[in-house]
């Protein structure tokens, strides 16, 4: 069996995405906008239970899907969708002295995300998750 294309390609795929999350939230550098990524999927993430975030997870792309799971633990309690202000102010908390997210870090992401998986998987598995989980993700 040959390996299959989306670890093959995962590494320009990855960056294709990042290029779009640098430019949808004005930073000037990928590695400004990867700190603003992780926190906007680790935000997410620690909203939902294991199984619904894996299910999340499973519709991402192979770079992004391993950032979601990167240092995970798993037995933190989950926290409650708040407003877009406070969990905002949770994805610059990351790093905080190398945190360049803007306000709009969660709409950006969520833009950048949307160009990079396939819309209908996206929309089944966001559609199996609380509406609150819906939000986060809407543009």
């Amino acid at each position: 069996m040959t390996i299959p294309a989306e670890y093959q390609r995962a590494s320009v795929e990855f960056e294709k995405f990042m290029v779009d999350a640098r430019d949808l939230a004005g930073l000037a550098t990928t590695n400004m906008a990867y700190n603003m990524v992780v926190g906007v999927l680790h935000v997410f993430r620690r909203r939902l239970s294991v199984q619904k975030a894996l299910r999340f997870a499973g519709v991402l792309p192979a770079v992004l899907r391993a950032i979601f799971v990167s240092d995970w633990d798993t037995e933190q309690p989950r926290l409650a969708f708040g407003d877009l202000a406070s969990m905002t102010g949770e994805v610059k908390q990351l790093r905080q002295a190398h945190n360049f997210s803007p306000d709009t870090a969660i709409h950006d992401v969520a833009l950048a995300l949307r160009r990079h998986v396939d819309p209908q998987e996206l929309e089944r598995v966001l559609a199996s998750l609380p509406p609150e989980a819906q939000a986060y993700w809407r543009v």
